[in-house]
């Protein structure tokens, strides 16, 4: 695998974490979740993105990543991470979301050169609600992708502070 430099300089560097991050997430959907993420054909918009999980990252990497979904896709992979129900996955939903956000997050940072050992993350946070946006005082590039779950888009965001 191909070590990423810390920060990426180039549209090439950005394709790189792009693709790394989408291995990252796909990676720990297939263990944590059981699980495979595609690529959309077109990707979707937010709308009905009423779950945030965000994962504050400091060091070599400055910034937030964050996982963004319905309600419904939230209570999906809590029930298939942990092996419950869908009704009963409704209480869990948020630690699910949390846990997912930080292992995809961690997963990403061990890409890094140096095994993204002086890049730490913060506890994760999540945020649930129609009627918020999320902005970032992060005055860097972004760097996003949208992955297919289940039927149910989830959005990827990697918000890099400079």
């Amino acid at each position: 695998m191909k070590m990423l430099d810390p920060q990426p300089a180039s549209v090439a560097d950005r394709t790189a974490w792009e693709s790394q991050l989408c291995v990252g997430a796909q990676e720990v959907f297939e263990m944590m979740v059981g699980t495979k993420l595609v690529r959309p054909l077109k990707p979707e918009s937010m709308m009905g993105a009423e779950f945030t999980a965000m994962v504050g990252m400091a060091g070599e990497i400055c910034g937030v990543f964050s996982i963004r979904c319905s309600e419904r896709a939230a209570s999906a992979i809590a029930s298939k991470m942990l092996g419950i129900s869908l009704e009963d996955a409704g209480q869990e939903k948020w630690d699910a979301m949390g846990e997912v956000c930080n292992m995809v997050a961690g997963s990403f940072k061990s890409k890094l050169a140096g095994g993204g050992e002086n890049c730490m993350l913060s506890v994760p946070t999540v945020i649930t609600g129609a009627d918020y946006r999320l902005r970032s005082l992060a005055d860097g590039e972004t760097i996003a992708l949208c992955l297919q779950f289940d039927d149910e888009p989830l959005w990827f965001s990697l918000e890099l502070h400079h």
